[in-house]
């Protein structure tokens, strides 16, 4: 598993269910649901393996995973 890519994941009222978005996969807007917070996120995870392999089978480079700065955090 490549836990390196981001996965945003928020309630829609719409579809009475959590949305998943994978920002460095942006062709859709969402990618998969799930009924519960942790049932999403399984779900997001799956997607995400099958683009990498996708990607490794169509011989495509992986997008670059959005990272933050390297500097320290501060504590309040």
């Amino acid at each position: 598993m490549n836990d390196r890519y981001s996965m945003v994941i928020q309630w829609s009222n719409e579809d009475n269910c959590y949305l998943v978005h994978l920002p460095e996969f942006p062709w859709q807007q969402f990618h998969t649901h799930g009924k519960s917070y942790e049932e999403a996120a399984k779900h997001g995870h799956e997607v995400i393996e099958s683009l990498i392999e996708w990607y490794g089978e169509q011989g495509k480079p992986l997008p670059e995973p959005i990272t933050f700065p390297q500097k320290p955090l501060k504590v309040a």
